[in-house]
Formats: structure tokens, C-alpha cells, sequence
């Protein structure tokens, strides 16, 4: 593989593919993790990382999304008070954000079938390696 072709691979494995961002990818993940059980912004951001998302999530990521999802009428917060600090939003999914869950579950398996052509096609041109060919 020439060197060019190895600082785009590497490129590539630490910064992601340009046009295929996790970002898009996080409205149907916190769905899910809201149906299992209504959350806060900040703890949505921890359980995101258990969800592939990698690093710190950006907080303005998550609560941009959360308004978006609000104003879709999947998800409706409520102002929780605290004893050991300022009140926060709590988060509950709507029977809306449940039907949007299987939606986007559609549209992964669409993209899934649409990413294995891909690779399919890859590896029989380039095999398992790390494209090799010229």
C-alpha cells in the first residue's frame, strides 16, 4: 500500500469516513436509551458512550437534538428539582418517539444491506487487506 494510501486509511480509522458522522447517527440512539429509561441531558450523554460513540460527547450535540426531537413530539421533558442543585430537564419518550425507534430500525437495516454491498464488492477487488491494489 503506497503512503498516500496509508495516511488516508489511518486518517480514515481515527477521524471516520467524511459524510458518514455518528453525529446523524444520535437521535436514534438516545431514543432508545429514553425508551429504556427517561434521562437527563448530561446522563445521556454518559450512556452514549456506551453506545459506540466515542470520547466526550458534545453536550451541544445532545440537548440541539434533544430540542429537535422535542419540537418533533418524540420526546417531552419535564423540570425535575433537585436537594443538591439547580432543576434539569428530564426526558421521556412519547408513543411518537417509540414509532420513530422502528423507523430509523428500518432505515439502519436499509443501510446495513446498503454498506455489506459495499464491502462485498471491496473485498473481492481489493480482498481482506487493506487495499493493496493500484
Amino acid at each position: 500500500m503506497c503512503n498516500c494510501h496509508k495516511a488516508h486509511h489511518f486518517r480514515y480509522l481515527k477521524e471516520g469516513c467524511p459524510g458518514f458522522r455518528m453525529e446523524k447517527f444520535v437521535q436514534p440512539c438516545m431514543l432508545l436509551l429514553l425508551y429504556e429509561k427517561p434521562a437527563h441531558g448530561y446522563e445521556l450523554m454518559e450512556r452514549l458512550q456506551r453506545c459506540g460513540f466515542s470520547g466526550n460527547v458534545d453536550p451541544g450535540v445532545v440537548y440541539r437534538n434533544l430540542r429537535k426531537m422535542e419540537e418533533e413530539g418524540w420526546v417531552k421533558s419535564e423540570w425535575e428539582s433537585s436537594e443538591s442543585g439547580p432543576a434539569r430537564r428530564r426526558y421521556i419518550i412519547t408513543p411518537e418517539g417509540k414509532d420513530a425507534i422502528h423507523g430509523f430500525a428500518i432505515h439502519v437495516r436499509y443501510q446495513m444491506e446498503r454498506l455489506k454491498g459495499f464491502l462485498d464488492k471491496y473485498e473481492k477487488i481489493f480482498g481482506n487487506g487493506e487495499g493493496n491494489a493500484n
